[in-house]
């Protein structure tokens, strides 16, 4: 019998009473765990079809374009054409050049390549080569990694082999998909051939400039070398320099960033164990010297030509070889006439000094410069300067006074607390606690003078003085972050930078384009050859944007510029230079140190400007010694400016430079006083001083200087033209000369002529008693009772050693300081300019 089955109840809540134990109500859908795992492995299955098919299609079409095209390897290129298009773009152009690849190639077995030349290449380009496919994976992901922590493409991925693929195939466009494709190539590539082969193909292949393509080539260019196992570890280092960039690095161009990159080479063949420590430090010390033999040519417009080559790279990232083969037009702002006339006048052998003992030429470069553009009209790289040669233009060298403007006088007149006629300190005073002493050319000093002064006479004195007076940093900071000159800031914090003794030096080019900004009212725009560049049926790729930028106040600027007029006018040491046409400019000449030829000179320029153009010239020998040095002065690159420059502006209107609306006229200092006289009074036992008065505008400063002394020194300030001396000794003579000065602005005239005076020997009054105690007063002259004459510092300041009658019109003021504060001084070995050519400089 079944048993009874018992009724299960469910216990019933109340209406909105919360349900108790397990009972939830209604079940929902929960999160299935293994429908997740499914879905992520069949997402992952999907990726991985997709990813082999995108790489079989990567190597399909890799291998397709490969045996498409396989003939290219051996097929003609088209010429660049180069045009000037100075005057605009709605101008017509004129070809002026064509570049193009020439037949210097020569190919090699790779069993004739010597391992370490095999190795510096690997270590350079692509440290495993012998371990990849043709593409580096994982090289890519480190640059990536590194691109994206600098912010920047920092670091390449690219393989020797897809340099090959790229070289031969395609151009350097930098799009995602060109680099899909090359990477496809190079997957073939290694696919098709051995390493071997790849590395022989790429040696062969690849251009390393100086119209030099594959390896052998190159090592005959460079170091006249035709056997490469001949070449030492230096030599396979410089040449596995060049593929980054071959005209940059050139050793034959650009020596100096040669022998960086070299560094580079070598520092990476030691990480990776191809050479030794002391190998690497050996061959990192080596500087270069051109072969006789090396490949060169002369050819019209080869600097300027050379130049925008190097400017497609450096600002554009075309590569020279690109260039050279695929068929370009560039458009420069070259001006055809100045171009023609430089190099006639390079050409001019009466317009430099005559050869060396041994034959060598002086050599020289010439720059100009658009002032409203920064246009390059016209440049030359040397005399006789060969296609792919040493361009001067970027070389540095000891610029001279012609860098006081720029560290000096420019950055005193910013700060306006200096102007034109502002009096400068010119005596002998020792700085940094006696560590320098810097002397004028002609070992004189002038005392007070005007900043026009200094700046025509080219005085060293004064700007060392005043560099000291508004701080070297600010020198410094004027020259590099408003003017944008390159200094060694390091090393050249000292009051050396006044006379241009810089650790480093300038070059021409970056001293024309400092000078623009006082031609141009304070601006300054980019320095640049190119306006555009198109491919062969006129499609731009890239074109210049200007980047003007007010770097100085225009007050500067035209103050400045009235300055720099001045040293090519009469009695300026730059007067050669003068033209029929407005001209502001500054020499500079760098003295030697070696013994019995120390009145010549290392470097001569000129860098001057109109209201068109800037241009620098430099003048000297690469190679300074005994045999080789300057003697002819700045003279002579003032002469080649004027040369130049004149026949290159003719015909263009003639205009003049422009004072800015909002500059303040300057008032000018009191005209000169030439009639001083000083007459001994035996009776009375002093000197009477005279001279014509200038007006009731008008105060005066009587310096004075004892036979005794080193320098003359202010003793007495007053508005009278007459003075009675009482504090000369006997047996001294005297000289005395005279400061005007504008009583309404404090502005200072120059000196007066000089008058000089014997007091004799006799010493004692009738009775035998000692002279009483000297005084300095004026002669009387009706007015006495009238305020002191203020200094130019606002303030009467008597001087402690003078003594003046009651009711006198005097305010003797302190003689300038001697003692100035410590400043920084020139480092040792530091060549600063304190000699001068008899010439000016």
């Amino acid at each position: 019998m079944d048993k009874p089955t018992r009724k299960q109840s469910t216990p019933q809540t109340k209406p909105n009473e919360p349900r108790k134990g397990n009972n939830k109500g209604p079940k929902k859908k929960g999160f299935n765990a293994r429908k997740l795992i499914m879905g992520s492995i069949i997402a992952a299955m999907v990726a991985v079809i997709c990813a082999m098919a995108i790489y079989i299609v990567v190597i399909m079409s890799g291998f397709k374009i490969l045996d498409a095209n396989i003939d290219k390897i051996d097929s003609t290129t088209e010429s660049t054409l180069i045009y000037a298009q100075e005057e605009g773009k709605d101008k017509p152009a004129t070809e002026i050049s064509k570049i193009y690849k020439g037949e210097n190639r020569e190919s090699v077995n790779i069993k004739d390549v010597p391992e370490r030349l095999k190795q510096a290449f690997i270590a350079t380009e692509d440290r495993r080569f012998n371990e990849h496919s043709g593409v580096d994976l994982r090289a890519i992901g480190r640059a990536l990694v590194t691109d994206i922590v600098h912010m920047s493409a920092v670091e390449g991925g690219s393989t020797i082999t897809q340099q090959l693929a790229k070289n031969v195939f395609l151009s350097s466009e930098k799009t995602a998909f060109r680099k899909g494709t090359e990477m496809s190539i190079a997957f073939a590539l290694d696919e098709r051939f051995t390493k071997d082969e790849i590395l022989e193909k790429y040696l062969n292949r690849i251009y390393f400039g100086s119209n030099s393509y594959g390896i052998k080539a190159a090592a005959k260019v460079y170091f006249g070398k035709s056997n490469l196992n001949d070449l030492k570890v230096w030599e396979i280092a410089t040449l596995a320099a060049l593929p980054k960039a071959p005209s940059r690095y050139s050793p034959l161009t650009h020596p100096d960033l040669s022998k960086e990159r070299r560094a580079v080479v070598l520092r990476l063949m030691t990480d990776q164990g191809y050479i030794t420590e002391a190998e690497r430090a050996e061959a990192a010390s080596v500087d270069y010297v051109p072969p006789a033999s090396a490949s060169q040519t002369t050819k019209e417009y080869a600097s300027f030509v050379d130049y925008v080559v190097d400017e497609a790279e450096e600002m554009y990232g075309i590569e020279e070889d690109e260039l050279l083969t695929k068929g370009y037009r560039i458009y420069t702002t070259m001006n055809i006439k100045a171009q023609k006339v430089m190099e006639q006048t390079y050409a001019n052998a009466s317009f430099f000094q005559k050869d060396a003992s041994d034959g060598q030429k002086i050599q020289s470069s010439m720059v100009i410069l658009d002032n409203k553009t920064g246009g390059l009209m016209a440049l030359i790289g040397g005399r006789d300067y060969k296609t792919k040669g040493f361009s001067r233009v970027y070389a540095k060298r000891q610029p001279g006074s012609s860098f006081k403007p720029i560290a000096v006088y420019g950055p005193a007149l910013e700060s306006g607390n200096y102007n034109p006629y502002s009096m400068l300190d010119d005596t002998q005073t020792s700085f940094g606690n006696g560590t320098y002493t810097p002397q004028n050319y002609d070992r004189q000093t002038h005392g007070q003078v005007t900043m026009f002064e200094a700046v025509k006479k080219s005085y060293n004195l004064a700007p060392v003085w005043l560099l000291d007076q508004i701080g070297v940093k600010t020198g410094v900071d004027f020259a590099t972050k408003k003017l944008g000159v390159t200094l060694n800031e390091a090393k050249d914090k000292n009051l050396a930078i006044a006379l241009g003794g810089l650790t480093d030096g300038v070059s021409p080019l970056q001293m024309a384009r400092a000078y623009t900004a006082f031609a141009n009212q304070g601006s300054q725009n980019k320095t640049h050859a190119i306006l555009r560049i198109t491919d062969a049926q006129g499609k731009e790729i890239v074109a210049y944007k200007a980047e003007k930028k007010q770097v100085i106040q225009p007050q500067t600027a035209y103050y400045m510029t009235l300055l720099l007029q001045g040293v090519v006018e009469t009695g300026g040491t730059g007067v050669k230079a003068k033209f029929n046409r407005p001209v502001a400019g500054k020499t500079g000449s760098t003295g030697l140190d070696i013994k019995g030829i120390e009145q010549y000179d290392r470097d001569v320029w000129f860098v001057g400007y109109t209201p068109e153009w800037t241009a620098a010239v430099w003048e000297g020998f690469d190679k300074v010694d005994s045999k080789h040095y300057v003697t002819v002065g700045s003279g002579s690159t003032a002469a080649i400016f004027k040369e130049v420059m004149s026949k290159s502006l003719e015909g263009k209107p003639v205009t003049n430079f422009v004072k800015p609306s909002n500059v303040p006229d300057l008032t000018e200092p009191p005209s000169g006083i030439s009639d001083v006289t000083a007459v001994y009074v035996p009776e009375t036992k002093l000197v009477k001083i005279g001279w014509t008065s200038l007006g009731d505008k008008v105060g005066y400063q009587l310096y004075r200087k004892a036979s005794t002394e080193a320098e003359a020194k202010m003793i007495v300030q007053t508005p009278k033209a007459q003075i009675e001396d009482t504090t000369v000794n006997p047996g001294e003579s005297y000289q005395y000369y005279v400061v005007p000065i504008n009583l309404d602005n404090n502005t200072q005239g120059v000196k007066s002529n000089v008058a000089a005076v014997e007091i004799p020997k006799d010493t004692t009054q009738p009775n035998g008693s000692p002279m009483p105690s000297p005084v300095i007063s004026p002669s009387p002259s009706p007015g006495n009772g009238k305020e002191p004459i203020p200094s130019p510092s606002g303030k009467p300041v008597p001087s402690p050693s003078v003594t003046t009658k009651p009711g006198a019109e005097t305010s003797p003021s302190p003689s300038p300081s001697t003692s100035p504060k410590p400043s920084p001084t020139p480092q040792p070995g530091v060549k600063t300019n304190e000699e001068q050519p008899k010439n000016g400089g």
